[in-house]
């Protein structure tokens, strides 16, 4: 099997136009069917796997996403990194609505999601697995967007945390605030678990987190409300 870039559009960032030649395949795995058709295509002569991480007519809230099929998915069709997008909420004054952040860590606040292949099912691989997760992204993955991102003169933040909430809803103002006294970055809904089931399949992820708004901690702005 050959290798691809698998890519995971997040919320408003699944255009399928990016890809030349494009074809779609349905697929089922061991835990189910992933989020939608898998699209494949070319960026500039480049094998590329596009799937919309919430069906491309946005119709699969973040606790609901099967993550376990659409990493395993974009495995079984050889890709062996992935580049996923992400909408966020901003933490820092220096993070700005449209900035970039290309994460480095996360805290997981989630509470409902399975977080590894190896789940006791009896279409899930044997045994347990303890992943190590010291560094969840892909360092020279990471490199190479922080390059294109100089080249293109794209606002990037180079490192950053993202906390994952549970969602649908958005944080109170006390968790806002607390996860700014945490130290973390950036907000969102998705990145735990996609990030450790991405390390326990041995695939190279990165994340381009975009900052579309303050969260709620920043007072005189208005408050996310979508």
């Amino acid at each position: 099997m050959f290798s691809q870039i698998g890519i995971i559009g997040g919320s408003g960032l699944d255009d399928p136009d990016i890809l030349e030649g494009r074809t779609e395949r349905y697929v089922v795995t061991p835990f189910g069917k992933p989020s939608d058709a898998l699209i494949l295509g070319k960026i500039k002569n480049v094998d590329c796997v596009l799937l919309a991480r919430h069906g491309r007519q946005h119709t699969i809230m973040p606790t609901n996403v099967n993550y376990q099929a659409n990493i395993w998915a974009l495995k079984e069709e050889g890709c062996t990194h992935l580049l996923v997008t992400t909408a966020c909420g901003s933490l820092r004054d220096d993070i700005q609505p449209g900035d970039i952040v290309l994460i480095d860590q996360f805290i997981d606040r989630t509470t409902k999601r399975v977080q590894t292949f190896h789940d006791g099912q009896s279409s899930s691989p044997p045994g347990v697995c303890h992943i190590p997760m010291a560094e969840p992204f892909c360092s020279k993955t990471r490199e190479v967007l922080m390059e294109v991102a100089q080249g293109l003169g794209v606002k990037c933040h180079t490192r950053g945390t993202m906390v994952t909430i549970e969602g649908p809803r958005f944080s109170s103002r006390a968790e806002s605030l607390m996860f700014r006294q945490w130290g973390a970055d950036v907000i969102n809904m998705t990145t735990v678990p996609e990030v450790v089931l991405a390390k326990e399949a041995g695939l190279c992820y990165a994340s381009i987190a975009m900052a579309t708004d303050y969260d709620c901690w920043k007072e005189h702005e208005e408050a996310v409300s979508r």
